[in-house]
């Protein structure tokens, strides 16, 4: 019998834009300027508030995406985005993603103290690499550069950020002289509370992991199996504490897809309707992207070959997520289907990131579960819709999930660190 934890879970909302599908869009809810348009985000940020949920979520990469397996190609740049939502509510944390690859550690370490303080403590910088060659060459570079010298440069940059925030509240300047950079100076901006923004980690790979172990307050983790999670989850915690740190300093918040209806043959129809009327080969471009194949190529009818399914030859080249492909293969060696059928199946059980398609109970079921498990601290969730699936989740899973005992009924705490720490402590390490 799974050993039940106290506390409650964590619960933020990854907002792809306008929903994880790319027929999303086509929502009677929505117009062609919906992303942009500032109503369509405070809409977003006060629903998200009105569930008491700890923090919304917004991905980006510095290139426009691409139509055939990104849904949603274009993006407001995260911190202007999210500095608006911050304004028109209290409490709710915003987290914007910026890769280490592409900016400069002053800069940015000067801009998120900023995004930090207008927010009044609400900020978090999601950590990425970046990979493929579309945003590099935005940027003047033919590609991005093998995947540990991404990390290498990644880590050095966030010990520089971290020392530049620190130096806002000591009045320290930093004397930094190392591989990839060379700072002498300080910051100017004042700190929010002496504190400092919450930072999440994304990568998959094991310097990814590595660095989430050593800094990260919050890892988005793609998991598709519970036994799975529980793995990664304690596998981080193990190498926080031989980090120094305690093994509740680190939230694992995996994604999880979402459609819901009233039953569960409503909410297959739904999710069987937003998948029809999306682009018939964008499943197979999302796969292509995602396991670094032409898997156009692959009779659909047959098995994954094994070399296809076999690790890349040379990963420091690979130009997919690490973290993605390895949730993907393990799910294909479980059953071996053909591709066809896997293709179908993802429908329901996610590709990446986990799926779920049924109720709001059956969703309450699912946190509980790998919550209680030691699988999870809580989900980001990401809504095939993100206008509607995202008030079903704050009016209907949230009260199931607050009768349970695993949910707050009113903020307790007003910054996003604090929203942290007052939620579970970890489960068993071992």
């Amino acid at each position: 019998m799974t050993e039940r934890r106290s506390g409650h879970v964590i619960l933020g909302i990854n907002a792809l834009v306008l929903g994880y599908l790319p027929a999303s869009w086509q929502s009677p809810e929505l117009t062609p300027g919906s992303f942009v348009d500032p109503a369509y985000w405070e809409n977003i940020g006060r629903t998200a508030e009105r569930g008491t949920l700890d923090a919304v979520f917004l991905a980006d990469i510095p290139a426009l995406g691409d139509p055939a397996h990104d849904a949603n190609p274009a993006h407001m740049e995260p911190t202007v985005n999210w500095s608006y939502v911050a304004g028109v509510t209290d409490r709710l944390g915003v987290v914007a993603t910026a890769s280490t690859t592409f900016n400069d550690p002053f800069d940015l370490a000067e801009r998120w103290l900023s995004f930090d303080h207008v927010t009044r403590g609400r900020a978090a910088w999601n950590i990425v690499t970046s990979r493929g060659a579309a945003p590099a060459r935005n940027f003047g570079f033919g590609d991005v550069p093998p995947r540990d010298d991404r990390y290498d440069r990644a880590a050095e940059f966030v010990d520089v950020v971290r020392a530049l925030w620190d130096s806002a509240v000591t009045g320290d300047r930093v004397h930094h002289r190392g591989e990839y950079f060379e700072i002498d100076g300080r910051l100017s901006v004042p700190p929010f509370a002496d504190s400092a923004p919450v930072l999440f980690q994304a990568g998959g790979s094991a310097k990814g992991r590595e660095l989430a172990a050593r800094v990260a307050d919050g890892v988005f983790a793609a998991e598709l199996t519970r036994d799975q999670a529980v793995e990664h989850y304690r596998q981080v915690r193990r190498r926080a504490v031989e980090h120094g740190r305690s093994p509740d300093s680190v939230k694992i918040v995996p994604g999880l897809l979402t459609t819901i209806g009233s039953t569960e043959e409503e909410a297959r129809r739904r999710n069987d309707d937003l998948h029809d009327r999306g682009p018939a080969s964008y499943s197979i471009e999302w796969l292509s992207q995602s396991m670094g194949i032409d898997a156009g190529k692959l009779d659909l009818d047959a098995p994954f070959p094994e070399e296809v399914l076999a690790a890349p030859d040379d990963l420091q080249t690979f130009t997919g997520s690490v973290g993605f492909r390895e949730s993907i293969v393990a799910q294909i060696r479980r059953t071996n289907p053909t591709v066809r059928e896997y293709l179908k199946q993802t429908r329901y059980t996610g590709s990446g990131h986990a799926g779920f398609v049924g109720t709001p109970e059956q969703l309450a079921d699912r946190i509980e579960d790998w919550f209680h498990a030691g699988a999870v601290d809580g989900f980001n969730l990401q809504p095939d819709v993100l206008v509607d699936g995202l008030q079903v989740i704050v009016d209907e899973v949230v009260p199931i999930l607050r009768k349970r005992g695993l949910y707050r009924h009113e903020y307790e705490t007003d910054t996003l660190r604090g929203h942290f720490e007052d939620a579970a402590a970890s489960a068993p390490l071992w």
